[in-house]
């Protein structure tokens, strides 16, 4: 952008994060860019919008919906800033009186997740199929949501829940036999326009995770595959990015400076909210930088989840790494 240029308007949809509260904030300009903050809660609404209606010019999505609504043909492109990273050996619940005490068992069985396009449960579904010889096929996936890309087509062995029931009660009342936590499953009821925050919804028995000792697992298969989950990528649409080519570097020097910065306040303890606390955890099996953004460093996990997409039905192919990526660290 030419110095003298006046700043071009981008309205944004991006969460409040450690390590983006500098760039939100606006201590951390994004050269040449004057930005719009839209919040939009919870989060994944805004992921519906915009692979639907392209609403936003650049959003927070989840990596699994956008690399479906890319295959799609949707008109954006991702940078690798990757704005929220976990493991998923722990989160997918089941009933004690299920008769599953290994994944194996999970065949024949019903279980719930939101949508089958939820990013956790594409991850959990695949680390079980690598890991622990489970037949997806053979499990039925019992979904109480859309999928936010409406032209995905979905695989026979995944139904909608009754309607008006949600994945909870279905849980509590043993019709699903196992379930994933929190927004991804049964720690919800409603669609994403409501506010899930304030949803308790009931159970009379607790339930126990499937995997013991999640997070020695997690380390161990990090330690072997160097698969590291995200759970976040910036999406630009692609009228902004061809009409001003750097915008792709701006955002990605803001974002990045912004995360470094985070990372240094971390260690230095000056974060001790929940999300830094998990952050620290992660630093100890991952490294330094537990939020790495760029494709080299990420490679193996974005080759990981295209596999698994395409193996779950949820993509026709793997799209080669630059068509799915805008890497300003290469140019």
């Amino acid at each position: 952008m030419a110095s003298d240029s006046k700043p071009i308007s981008l309205s944004f949809a991006v969460r409040t994060y450690g390590h983006t509260a500098d760039v939100k904030s606006g201590e951390i300009p994004i050269d040449g860019v004057a930005p719009e903050w839209i919040e939009v809660k919870p989060q994944i609404a805004a992921y519906r919008r915009m692979v639907r209606d392209l609403e936003f010019d650049v959003c927070e999505l989840a990596p699994t919906t956008y690399i479906i609504a890319k295959a799609y043909g949707v008109k954006f492109t991702a940078l690798p800033v990757f704005v929220s990273r976990r493991f998923h050996h722990n989160g997918l619940l089941v009933r004690p009186d299920a008769g599953i005490e290994k994944p194996k068992d999970l065949e024949g069985k019903k279980v719930g997740v939101r949508a089958y396009s939820v990013t956790t449960g594409v991850w959990t579904r695949g680390i079980l199929v690598d890991e622990y010889d489970l037949d997806d096929k053979k499990v039925t996936w019992v979904v109480d949501d859309e999928e936010h890309v409406q032209a995905l087509k979905l695989p026979a062995n995944v139904v909608h829940a009754p309607e008006g029931r949600s994945l909870a009660s279905l849980m509590d009342s043993g019709e699903i036999q196992a379930g994933f936590e929190a927004n991804a499953g049964i720690g919800r009821e409603g669609k994403p326009d409501q506010n899930w925050s304030e949803t308790n919804p009931a159970k009379t028995m607790e339930y126990r995770e499937l995997l013991a000792d999640a997070d020695k697992l997690a380390a161990d298969w990090y330690g072997r595959t160097d698969i590291y989950p995200m759970h976040g990528l910036l999406a630009v649409r692609d009228e902004v990015l061809e009409a001003h080519p750097w915008v792709a570097g701006a955002l990605y020097k803001a974002f990045s400076q912004s995360k470094d910065r985070y990372v240094e306040r971390l260690h230095a303890g000056e974060h001790t909210g929940k999300d830094d606390k998990k952050y620290l955890e992660l630093a100890e099996v991952v490294g330094r930088d537990p939020l790495p953004y760029g494709v080299a460093e990420n490679r193996a996990s974005i080759e990981a989840l295209q596999r698994y997409a395409r193996h779950q039905g949820l993509i026709p192919g793997e799209l080669p790494l630059d068509k799915l990526f805008i890497d300003p660290t290469q140019n």
